[in-house]
């Protein structure tokens, strides 16, 4: 169970609380070639190492599987299908 005081969570329910969000694969685009986990930091980008989908938000924010599963309930997401 995900702690209040849980050093990923800074704020991010002003912009995230009760967001649709999406399960997509992550394609960089011209202005930029990466982007980053809203709560960890994990870098999604075309590079073998790094996270190739994730969650997206109504909002624009991306979200890798594991804090969309440790923080779903806390933050209400709905999942939308495309």
């Amino acid at each position: 169970m995900v702690q209040k005081d849980d050093w990923r969570l800074t704020c991010q329910e002003e912009y995230l609380k009760n967001c649709n969000v999406e399960l997509k694969e992550y394609k960089s685009k011209i202005d930029s070639d990466h982007r980053h986990c809203a709560f960890c930091w994990a870098k999604f980008s075309d590079n073998d190492n790094d996270l190739h989908s994730g969650y997206y938000s109504e909002t624009g924010h991306w979200i890798c599987p594991a804090c969309f599963n440790d923080f779903k309930d806390m933050f209400g997401w709905k999942v939308i299908d495309e």
